[in-house]
């Protein structure tokens, strides 16, 4: 994505297999209509049906019947996002995080979760027990950040911080709002 412009973006849910009996063709991420509708909406999420319809060889209203179909199933979702690297955040680092003994991996990830600069949070196995991505308006603020959240509280053994220097993909999933 190149300069602050917003680029849309969508997310097929392929995991919730109890909705999965009660989906028809027209909602079924895996038909391959569907399939490639989904492909043209991940280059482009605001791309047009008619365009979409052009390209695939099908009716506008085939598309227009498809897309909608997929979002009332809960399968397709189209949002729009901002690089938080490009648009407003000068701050951007990788966390390494070794708990300490007897800290709970969730407990950790549910404080650090309300925090809004915290973008990513994923339990790993190996050298590190989480993996926390943080972005700030500026280095202030990202030390900040580690002060109140990181350095103020006896749940780590060790933390690595690993400075961002140049991005070269970012691909959001979006999921966490998806629980019904």
């Amino acid at each position: 994505m190149l300069g602050t412009e917003k680029s849309g973006s969508l997310t097929a849910s392929h995991e919730d297999t109890s909705k999965r009996g009660r989906l028809s063709d027209k909602s079924a991420p895996d038909e391959v209509l569907n399939l490639e509708i989904i492909k043209l909406l991940e280059a482009d999420g605001r791309m047009a049906f008619s365009e979409i319809a052009d390209q695939l060889d099908v009716s506008e209203g085939t598309i227009r019947n498809r897309v909608n179909s997929m979002k009332e199933a809960g399968v397709l979702r189209i949002t729009a996002l901002v690089d938080p690297a490009i648009a407003r955040y000068d701050s951007d680092a990788m966390l390494g995080l070794k708990l300490a003994p007897g800290v709970a991996p969730a407990a950790v990830a549910a404080r650090l979760g309300r925090s809004d600069k915290v973008v990513y949070i994923l339990w790993v196995g190996g050298r590190f027990d989480l993996l926390v991505e943080v972005v700030a308006e500026d280095r202030g603020a990202f030390l900040k950040f580690m002060e109140d959240e990181i350095h103020n509280h006896r749940d780590f053994m060790s933390v690595e911080t690993m400075v961002g220097l140049k991005n070269f993909k970012n691909q959001f999933l979006l999921k966490s709002s998806w629980e019904n």
